[in-house]
Formats: C-alpha cells, sequence, structure tokens
C-alpha cells in the first residue's frame, strides 16, 4: 500500500465537551488543539477536526450493501483484528446502539470483512472495519 500518509478530516459537530468525551474517553483518540469552536483528534493516525457548526448536522442518506442500509456519509478506520473485536465489546458495554450491529461482511467472498456503524453523540455516521487478510482491503 505503500508509505502510510494520513488524512484530514473536518465535520460538524453541536457541542466540545460531547465530542471530547466520545472521542477521547470513549474512542482513546488523544486530542489535539482546540479553541471554543473546534477541537481535533489523534484519530488513530488520522487528524480530525470537530467544527461547531450545529446547522451543518444531518441524518446521512443510505445505500443498501450486503443486506444492510449502510449510511452514505461515514468515516472511520481500519482496525486490527483483535482491536476491532476488542471495541465492538466496549461499545456494547457502553451502551451504544449501533445503526449495523458488529458482523463479518462479505463472508467467504472477496474484501471479507468485520465492520460496525454507530453514530457519535452528533448523529455523525462512523464505521470501523478490520481484516483478517490485510490484502483484501483493496482486492477487487
Amino acid at each position: 500500500m505503500g508509505q502510510f500518509k494520513p488524512f484530514h478530516l473536518a465535520f460538524p459537530i453541536r457541542d466540545i465537551q460531547e465530542t471530547r468525551a466520545f472521542y477521547g474517553d470513549l474512542l482513546g483518540c488523544d486530542i489535539g488543539r482546540s479553541t471554543e469552536k473546534w477541537i481535533d483528534f489523534n484519530f488513530f493516525g488520522h487528524q480530525l477536526s470537530a467544527h461547531i457548526k450545529p446547522d451543518e448536522l444531518a441524518n446521512a442518506k443510505t445505500n443498501e450493501v450486503d443486506g444492510k442500509n449502510v449510511p452514505v456519509r461515514h468515516f472511520g478506520a481500519i482496525l486490527d483484528w483483535d482491536e476491532w473485536h476488542e471495541l465492538a465489546e466496549k461499545l456494547k458495554k457502553y451502551g451504544i446502539e449501533f445503526v449495523i450491529d458488529p458482523y463479518i461482511r462479505f463472508q467467504g467472498e472477496v474484501g471479507e470483512q468485520a465492520t460496525m456503524f454507530f453514530l457519535d453523540p452528533c448523529g455523525n455516521a462512523l464505521e470501523f472495519k478490520s481484516f483478517q487478510d490485510p490484502s483484501q482491503i483493496f482486492a477487487k
């Protein structure tokens, strides 16, 4: 896949404190710079910038994928297999309501992956996935 290059993603939120608690405390992301209007996170090696802009929040439309209604507008991370399962258990214990419960998608097919979808406190959809065989990430 070449040299790792982190991406930057900015997205809307309604409240700094609830966002800090969700991404920092629950997901374990280190907190970077912040002001009263935005906060940065180290999101599994990538830079997230959450900006207070409640009028930008909207429910994402969905597309059908593998028999599930997947939020079209979403972001997330690809985790190691064990790390993905640990996060899924942590989220269940925390009481997160999943948009799509943790499961194995495309089982026995090209691109087989563990996946789960849930919302942050502002309604932004997140997907976390994992591949037992990382060569399947971009398989056709």
